[in-house]
């Protein structure tokens, strides 16, 4: 059978004929070296040549600003005290005269406890007494006149003592029926109701005092040694209500768990504020220089520690570290650097300190540039 020729076969022929023409015309490269060899440079060369060249990098001159420090602390208000007010003796509840919500001042009289057989045991020392008093001083006359001995006068003496005491006790018992508030405050749950049977102990009503109102809160150990007791700080509740208050206290000792101190701040109670409220307190620090960055710029060194790369005079980089002392939407406040420092803003993350670069203003960042005075078109430091 013969053996037929299509086009694809013949087309097939042509180009592999066709390139083998044109690889034995020309040079082949493998592994970067020609196939003589002998043009090509050594790759060592090239890779000598192309470190050689010097980076080019951005930069921005820092311009420190005053800026006013904040400490911010997050918790919640607090009433000043939660006062239990307990009855001092068992009996039924007679009569409560508060009600919840009800302001109340110290000394007034909120619950009554039925006085039942109190009136009755006073009466009774009240008589006892009488009869003492009567014999005692019976007795007195007589031992005057002759009649009656020392002995028996002592022990006439001793239970008029006793029956003076009963007296006592049963006015006191009678008193404490009556229970007074012990502190100022507005009524709150819990509370008893009338008809309930209190022990002694049991409560009667209870007062929260909320003035002050405190604002209480955690702050970090990095902070801590910034504030003390006395400044001032604005409280804002989640209500969008702020005030005004003070520290008044501070933690000796940090929490075990989270490394923080407890903290409160004391204001006075104003519209709307309850206690357990979410809130935020701004502590305010002295003022001071602080220079404003973009995250960015912001790197770390081998080490880890945190800091920014400059180009220095000479033109070679430098590694600065910097403490961040606040973290706002727009970039980080930081110290450390020396004003008119010169921030690596572009290409920082590809040099090392110590290599030598060449760099031009980035004025992508007009306002840093403006502030710094240095707004300009050339580009290459000086």
């Amino acid at each position: 059978m013969a053996f037929k020729l299509k086009g694809s076969h013949i087309l097939a022929v042509a180009l592999a004929g066709g390139l083998g023409l044109w690889m034995m015309a020309g040079d082949v490269k493998i592994g970067g070296q020609s196939d003589s060899g002998e043009n090509a440079a050594p790759i060592a060369e090239r890779e000598a040549e192309r470190s050689a060249e010097i980076f080019k990098v951005r930069h921005v001159p820092l311009k420190a600003e005053e800026r006013q420090q904040i400490v911010l602390v997050r918790g919640r208000t607090r009433a000043d005290a939660v006062v239990t007010v307990r009855a001092e003796t068992a009996g039924v509840l007679e009569k409560r005269l508060v009600s919840k919500g009800q302001q109340v001042e110290k000394g007034d009289l909120v619950c009554v406890i039925e006085r039942g057989a109190r009136e009755a045991n006073l009466a009774q020392a009240k008589a006892q007494l009488a009869q003492a008093e009567t014999e005692y001083n019976a007795n007195s006359t007589l031992k005057k006149k002759g009649f009656a001995s020392n002995n028996r006068l002592t022990a006439l003496k001793a239970s008029l003592d006793a029956a003076k005491a009963a007296v006592a006790s049963a006015e006191l018992e009678l008193q404490r029926t009556e229970v007074k508030a012990n502190a100022a405050g507005i009524v709150q749950d819990p509370i008893a109701e009338e008809g309930d049977m209190l022990s002694t102990g049991g409560t009667c009503v209870t007062l929260i005092d909320n003035d002050p109102m405190l604002f209480t809160g955690q702050v970090s150990e990095r902070d801590i040694g910034r504030i003390e007791t006395g400044m001032k700080a604005e409280v804002k509740l989640i209500t969008g209500d702020t005030a005004t208050g003070v520290i008044r206290y501070i933690a000796p000792s940090a929490d075990a768990q989270t490394r923080t101190f407890a903290v409160e701040i004391e204001f006075a109670p104003g519209s709307g504020v309850r206690d357990g409220m979410t809130a935020e307190a701004r502590i305010s620090l002295d003022a001071g220089k602080a220079f404003r960055v973009a995250p960015s710029w912001v790197t770390l060194d081998d080490g880890g520690a945190i800091g920014i790369r400059t180009v220095q005079q000479d033109g070679t980089v430098a590694f600065v570290p910097v403490t961040i002392v606040s973290q706002e939407k727009d970039g980080f406040w930081i110290t450390g650097p020396e004003e008119g420092d010169r921030v690596i803003t572009l290409g920082q993350e590809y040099v090392v300190p110590g290599e030598p670069v060449e760099t031009a203003i980035d004025e992508r960042y007009a306002d840093q540039l403006a502030a710094a005075g240095a707004l300009q078109k050339s580009g290459t430091a000086q």
